[in-house]
């Protein structure tokens, strides 16, 4: 037998189905563990799979099945809800299933926003930003960023058959409109699960350049982790790192990062 905790107002639960509320995206807790176990199915239609807790199937804040190709990828959503605990479910520490949520409901509806959003903040995108050379306090900066983002400047080029142009103001300036125009049509080519990947990791990593060559195999996450924290790194090496500061930010951009990559990447696979 199936024993169910008494419903509460935390989630809308029938006899089939179970959904969470929409402050599953923000909030902190939402509720006691309701369920035994989760699991994963394949959906009634025979397109994609689903996760199941206990004998209902989950949705989506928004009440939509949370139905995904990728058999794998429900198979670490339902992780997620496996391994929380029993005094509450903590959303802050279910990345796929926010991921999958965004892929299922905020892209499809606001795919052309996302898109126009990305592409506004491209020509200020980190990589592009260089630190003047001729600086004594920002000149160690500059040599490690000829060393490490010139590289992923040179792979820009070769990918979109335009090479990016770097600036030193802090407002960056204006790329070509061809290398715009090719980077835009690599999102627009996206699918649902790619382009909520690439606009989670460019809102963590402050440029989508750095998300672009993740998507296209050029960079690992430790690679973009220490891309994206070049310059400050140079600054805790020289001034040190203030605990409960720098190391929470370290810890957050990893996680962000690194659960992106793993949702992107687990979306390729059945």
């Amino acid at each position: 037998a199936i024993y169910v905790r008494k419903p509460s107002s935390s989630s809308t639960r029938d006899e089939t189905s179970v959904s969470m509320p929409m402050s599953f995206m923000t909030g902190s807790v939402v509720g006691k563990r309701f369920y035994r176990d989760a699991t994963v199915r394949r959906a009634d239609d025979g397109n994609g799979w689903t996760v199941m807790l206990d004998y209902r199937t989950l949705k989506t804040p928004a009440k939509r099945p949370l139905k995904l190709h990728s058999r794998t990828l429900a198979m670490a959503v339902a992780a997620e809800w496996e391994y929380q605990e029993q005094d509450g479910i903590r959303p802050f520490t279910m990345p796929l299933m926010k991921l999958a949520c965004t892929a299922l409901e905020r892209v499809p509806l606001t795919r052309t926003k996302i898109i126009t959003n990305l592409m506004q903040k491209f020509h200020q995108d980190l990589v592009f930003c260089r630190s003047p050379a001729d600086d004594e306090l920002t000149k160690g900066v500059y040599e490690k960023q000829k060393e490490k983002i010139d590289p992923i400047l040179d792979w820009a080029k070769t990918e979109f058959g335009f090479k990016p142009v770097v600036y030193t103001s802090f407002l960056g300036g204006k790329q070509d409109e061809r290398l715009a125009k090719a980077v835009e049509t690599v999102l627009k080519d996206a699918n649902d699960c790619e382009l909520a990947s690439i606009d989670a990791m460019a809102a963590a990593a402050h440029s989508l350049v750095i998300p672009l060559a993740i998507f296209r195999g050029r960079l690992g996450v430790d690679e973009s982790i220490e891309l994206i924290r070049l310059e400050e790194d140079h600054q805790v090496d020289r001034w040190g790192l203030v605990e409960g500061g720098h190391d929470v930010d370290i810890a957050d951009l990893k996680v962000q990062m690194s659960s992106a990559v793993v949702f992107l990447q687990l979306s390729w696979l059945k």
